[in-house]
């Protein structure tokens, strides 16, 4: 199963953040994970949210660059040592990260990992086979 996020591609301008939060928020669109990577003149907010299709229209609608792209959403316990069973098991399958972040639901109950392989594919198949819980766009989107 994979998630789809959105990348929103941004010029480093003071409030660009500002103007995508108000933007969702003014469409009732809940951001349930997200993360931001930067150079020193753009950067890629990446967004899982509660309505792919809708954040995806009206932040186009606002002049926001925006891909559609797949990450694997893997539901783990919250304690120590979660992060490092994933990874380990993707380090036995060969699969490259090639970024994740995180989203703790409840601190002491679960969390999401979301990921990025070099081999979406073959790591569905592995985790699948690992007994991983892997989050679908249905069950994020009612989180």
């Amino acid at each position: 199963m994979k998630v789809k996020q959105l990348e929103i591609f941004l010029k480093n301008n003071p409030g660009r953040l500002a103007d995508i939060s108000h933007t969702l928020a003014e469409n009732a669109i809940n951001i349930r994970a997200l993360s931001v990577a930067d150079t020193a003149d753009s950067g890629i907010l990446r967004l899982v949210v509660n309505d792919t299709t809708k954040a995806q229209q009206v932040l186009q609608e606002n002049g926001f660059t925006v891909a559609l792209t797949d990450v694997l959403a893997v539901e783990v316990p919250d304690k120590p040592g979660t992060l490092d069973c994933i990874l380990q098991v993707a380090r036995k399958g060969g699969l490259n990260v090639e970024y994740m972040y995180a989203f703790s639901k409840k601190s002491g109950e679960s969390g999401m990992l979301l990921f990025r392989f070099d081999d979406q594919d073959a790591a569905v198949a592995l985790f699948q086979k690992a007994g991983c819980r892997l989050l679908s766009d249905d069950e994020i989107h009612s989180l």
